[in-house]
């Protein structure tokens, strides 16, 4: 039971500073995440979880956050509104994403489409960002606000501009990256 409260509540309070609204959001994607890996018959409990799910986050909160979104611990919201994050896309740990953010595929020009963006640990991605394509983002990087990121971004670097390019190297003190708190633990 420990373990599982460890795991929901794994972004608590790292949001402590932004608002009752992501936590909540984060508390029932975490929560979606457990309730799917439930053993039958217990994971039937799923898709009323499911649909209730998308009825609040995605269709009230205006929040695109698929529940098996590969995420680390220790996602940081800020304000939670109008966020597009597709399925395909893994996120390190200890990531900050402000409102307004899209990240995920993009069509190519044959018609299918690209993976989805890999975004490493420690990255802080400003309001109004577009992630988009198979690319990865390096650990400790630095996105701008109104960013719009198509390429690969190398660790600590701070980038900016449509098309972002980057503007200096980002030499501050790594933060320690905690352990994800994986599923096959509890």
């Amino acid at each position: 039971m420990n373990n599982f409260l460890t795991y929901i509540l794994q972004d608590w309070q790292v949001n402590a500073e932004t608002s009752s609204k992501s936590r909540f959001i984060l508390l029932m994607f975490r929560l979606a995440q457990i309730i799917k890996s439930f053993p039958v018959p217990f994971s039937l409990l799923f898709l009323p979880y499911r649909f209730l799910y998308i009825l609040i986050i995605d269709w009230i909160l205006g929040i695109d956050l698929h529940w098996n979104t590969q995420i680390g611990a220790n996602l940081q919201l800020h304000h939670g509104h109008a966020l597009v994050i597709n399925h395909d896309t893994i996120i390190g740990a200890n990531c900050t994403i402000r409102h307004s953010t899209t990240i995920g595929n993009k069509k190519l020009p044959d018609g299918s489409y690209s993976s989805s963006p890999k975004i490493g640990n420690n990255v802080d991605i400003g309001a109004n960002v577009v992630i988009i394509g198979s690319i990865t983002i390096g650990d400790n990087a630095v996105i701008g606000a109104g960013s719009v990121v198509v390429k690969n971004v190398s660790e600590s670097t701070v980038i900016a501009g449509n098309p972002a390019r980057v503007i200096r190297s980002n030499n501050s003190t790594k933060l320690p990256v905690f352990d994800t708190i994986i599923m096959d633990d509890l």
